[in-house]
């Protein structure tokens, strides 16, 4: 019926084609355009969402407990003069600072004391800062 009154100009069942297909274009536009208006497009249903566990990880927790429980047991074992300088550097102390601060003759002897401390530090660490053998 609708055909009939709307679209009296088409006579021949040939026509009826181009026409649907004329038909859906413009409902697929507009169904488009009322989706633009609405802000629709790209929205994604608020039960689709995956929201990430924010909380801590738990073996990113333990991997990090046992590094610094291995660093804590290698710093013990070094000398006093290297828990000094370690402790003097992570302090923020320039090696100026450290070496009026320990005494040392020159700021080479402090770079040296540096060098030695982090070598005998990694070896007691196992050779690797990350916990990787």
């Amino acid at each position: 019926m609708l055909l009939h009154e709307k679209y009296a100009q088409v006579d021949r069942l040939e026509d009826l084609l181009p026409l649907s297909l004329q038909i859906l274009r413009f409902k697929m536009l507009a169904l488009h355009r009322k989706a633009e208006r609405r802000s629709e497009r790209g929205r994604v249903s608020v039960d689709e969402i995956q929201i990430p566990d924010l909380g801590p990880d738990p073996s990113m927790y333990l991997e990090r407990k046992e590094r610094i429980d291995r660093l804590r047991r290698a710093m013990a074992a070094l000398c006093e003069r290297c828990r000094q300088l370690m402790r003097l550097k992570l302090q923020g102390r320039s090696f100026a600072e450290i070496q009026k601060r320990m005494g040392a003759a020159s700021i080479n002897t402090v770079y040296t004391w540096d060098f030695r401390c982090r070598k005998e530090l990694l070896e007691l660490l196992g050779g690797s800062w990350e916990g990787r053998p």
